[in-house]
């Protein structure tokens, strides 16, 4: 008795239909050479001067017919790669040569600087769009720069305008210009041959060598968002040498710059939120100026505790730091005693208090909580926050007097490269 054996062909055939159809629907139809971008590196946003209406181009409206925005012009500069200019490696030959600063692209320069106004950025940008040829394309914007002025006068349209473009890197950073934002666009160090990168490399090495926290574009939006937290960014200025200095921590309250702090301040930022890289030095006397040595701390913790007295937030916050004595300023001054290395941990744990004491009534003056002390109310205290802030305002001004308790403990792990 015979048996028939059926081969089932149909998913075959489908299989090869699907093999032949693919390739036809993922071709690239959308392409978009790289040669006809316009890679954005970096954007510089400024207050205009007076006088510079006549410079605005009549892109979005129709000046006279259409309404404009009252607000006050903004020039925003870009600075935009050059296709075939940008170095791959630490090489310098002839043509590479004449710096990278703005103006008409020339054979030695590796960026092209172009600025412009605008009511917004948005608008400003596409002022930009309609005197460039090539598209702009931000997916590999690193930096952007928004001076003093323009902080305080408020980051709102700016902050609504990067988060809604997808291009936009979370990872770029932003950074308030003691000066005129423009100028660290057009700067030229001589570390670097394009200027954002060099402003790139200076945060990101700051932030490895315990110098700044980190603070990315978007860890910036995230802490603006918080019921119970601020945010700050990172306040530089250029030097003489066309070199960077990281001055401070710009810190907001909600989207207006309110304040900036002092470089040893960042310190006391990093140590109240416990970052265990640590990168800052300081002097300590201990009995006299004959007894000055300068410290090094290696590494922190902090732990946050909160508590309700007479209805309002009390918080304690316990940071234990680690420091090595680096060097003496006096020759007969011996702090290889056990009583001496106290006295000096003693005048660091003085130094320590009041440093942090001073930089939570700084930020309370102005109901900025760059520490994030509201959301571990949330967290702690759930009840409490529900009844008595609830809300973003109510907590800047419930933050104002909240009552503090900073206890420190420090200890010397070395004196010089020996371990004691």
């Amino acid at each position: 008795m015979g048996v028939t054996m059926k081969t089932k062909r149909k998913p075959v055939a489908l299989f090869c239909m699907f093999i032949l159809i693919v390739p036809l629907l993922a071709g690239c139809w959308d392409r978009l050479e790289i040669e006809e971008r316009a890679v954005v590196l970096g954007i510089s946003i400024d207050t205009a001067s007076p006088g510079e209406e006549s410079q605005e181009q009549e892109v979005s409206h129709l000046r006279g017919k259409y309404p404009v925005p009252t607000r006050e012009l903004i020039r925003v500069a870009v600075q935009i790669a050059l296709p075939g200019k940008i170095p791959l490696g630490p090489g310098g030959g002839e043509g590479e040569e004449g710096g990278e600063g703005g103006g008409a692209p020339g054979a030695g320069q590796t960026v092209w600087i172009i600025d412009v106004v605008g009511h917004t950025i948005d608008d400003a940008l596409m002022n930009l769009q309609q005197q460039i040829s090539s598209r702009l394309f931000y997916g590999h914007l690193r930096v952007i720069v928004v001076s003093e002025e323009m902080g305080r006068r408020g980051l709102e349209n700016i902050n609504d305008f990067l988060r809604r473009n997808s291009e936009v890197r979370r990872t770029a950073w932003m950074l308030i210009s003691g000066g005129k934002a423009i100028d660290l666009m057009k700067a030229t160090p001589q570390l670097k041959r394009i200027p954002t990168l060099y402003l790139l490399a200076t945060l990101d090495d700051a932030v490895k060598l315990g110098k700044f926290p980190n603070d990315f574009v978007g860890i910036f939006w995230s802490n603006s968002s918080k019921h119970g937290q601020e945010a700050f960014l990172p306040y530089v200025k250029l030097m003489k040498e066309q070199n960077i200095e990281i001055y401070g921590l710009a810190y907001f309250r909600n989207d207006k710059m309110v304040g900036v702090t002092k470089p040893f301040e960042i310190a006391g930022y990093m140590g109240i939120k416990g970052i265990r890289t640590s990168g800052y030095r300081g002097f300590v006397r201990a009995d006299g100026p004959e007894k000055t040595v300068t410290v090094y701390a290696t590494s922190r913790k902090s732990k946050m505790n909160v508590e309700i007295r007479n209805g309002k937030p009390h918080f304690i916050v316990s940071v234990m730091t680690e420091i090595d004595v680096e060097e003496k300023l006096s020759e007969s001054f011996q702090i290889g005693h056990s009583d001496v290395l106290k006295e000096i941990e003693k005048e660091n744990k003085k130094g320590l208090i009041k440093t942090y004491g001073d930089l939570i009534r700084k930020t309370q003056e102005k109901g900025s909580d760059i520490f994030g002390f509201g959301e571990y109310i949330r967290a702690k205290k759930p009840l409490y926050w529900n009844e008595h802030v609830r809300t973003k305002e109510r907590w800047q001004e419930t933050y104002k007097n909240a009552t503090f308790e900073i206890r420190v403990t420090t200890r010397v792990r070395r004196i010089g490269m020996k371990a004691t």
